[in-house]
C-alpha cells in the first residue's frame, strides 16, 4: 500500500515537473513556441540547469531554482520508493520464513492420535544401522514405544517387559522398536546389560518423539512415555500413555 501511494505521489509530482519545464525552457530558448517541447534535452537545457546562463534575468533564475528542487525531489521520492519496496520484500520474506517455522513446529509438535497415519522416519539403532521406518510398513504391525532414558529403574522395567513377552509380540507379526534420545552407545549397553533383542532407535535431539508429538510429564520436564500400536497399513489403533505404570496389559 505504501509503495502504490508513493508511486502516485511521483506520478504527480513528475506531471509537475513536465510543466514547469515548459515555463523553464521558454526562458532558456527565449521563445513563446510551444512546439519548443518537442525537442529533445539538449547542452543548452543542461547548462540552463545546472549553471547560470542568464544571471541578470530574474524570471530565469528562479525558475531554474524550482526546476532544480522539482528534480531532487523526484530524486528523493524515487530513491524512497526502492528502499520502501526492498524493505517490503525483506518484510515479507521473513514473514514467509517465519510462518514456514511455525508451520513446521505445529506439523512437528501435532499429538498423534488414534487414526492418524505413523509418521516416517530414519535413526540409528543400538547396533549402529540405519533403521528405516518403511521397510517394514505393509510388512508387519509395529508397537513403538518412547521411554525417557536408558538404565534408569522405570525404563529398564518397561524395557525388560518387553523382552519377555517379545515372543508374544512375534507371535502377533509384530515389531517392537524402542526410542530414546541416548546415544548409540548408550542403547548398546542398554540392550546388552538387559538382553533386548529387538530394536532401539537412538533420536537425538528428540526429532521423532516431536514428529510424534509424545507428551512429556510434570510439566514437560520429564520426556513422557508413551506406546504407540500401528497396524500393516501405517495407522495408529492403540496409544498407551503411562509415566509411572508400566505394566503392558
Amino acid at each position: 500500500m505504501k509503495i502504490l501511494i508513493l508511486k502516485f505521489i511521483i506520478l504527480l509530482w513528475f506531471i509537475l515537473l513536465l510543466v514547469h519545464r515548459d515555463k523553464f525552457r521558454k526562458l532558456i530558448y527565449r521563445t513563446n513556441d510551444w512546439r519548443i517541447n518537442l525537442r529533445p534535452m539538449n547542452g543548452k537545457e543542461i547548462k540552463g540547469l545546472l549553471g547560470n546562463i542568464y544571471p541578470y534575468d530574474s524570471n530565469y533564475v528562479r525558475s531554474r531554482n524550482i526546476y532544480r528542487l522539482y528534480v531532487l525531489l523526484l530524486g528523493m521520492l524515487f530513491f524512497t520508493t526502492q528502499a520502501v519496496g526492498k524493505m517490503d520484500i525483506s518484510q515479507n520474506k521473513l514473514h514467509e520464513k517465519e510462518d514456514g517455522k511455525r508451520k513446521n513446529k505445529d506439523s512437528t509438535m501435532k499429538k498423534l492420535e488414534v487414526g492418524d497415519n505413523v509418521p516416517h522416519f530414519k535413526l540409528e539403532d543400538q547396533n549402529g544401522d540405519v533403521f528405516d521406518l518403511d521397510s517394514l510398513l505393509g510388512k508387519k504391525n509395529l508397537v513403538i514405544f518412547f521411554y525417557p532414558k536408558d538404565d534408569t529403574p522405570g525404563c529398564t522395567k518397561e524395557a525388560c517387559t518387553f523382552r519377555d513377552q517379545y515372543e508374544d509380540f512375534v507371535d502377533a507379526n509384530a515389531e517392537v522398536i524402542g526410542i530414546s534420545a541416548q546415544s548409540v552407545e548408550s542403547h548398546k549397553n542398554f540392550a546388552d546389560k538387559h538382553s533386548l533383542t529387538y530394536t532401539i532407535l537412538s533420536d537425538i535431539g528428540n526429532k521423532v518423539r516431536k514428529q510424534f508429538g509424545v507428551p512429556g510429564s510434570f510439566f514437560g520436564l520429564i520426556p513422557g512415555r508413551v506406546t504407540y500400536v500401528i497396524n500393516k497399513k501405517g495407522k495408529v489403533i492403540h496409544i498407551f500413555n503411562s509415566q509411572t505404570n508400566i505394566s503392558l496389559r
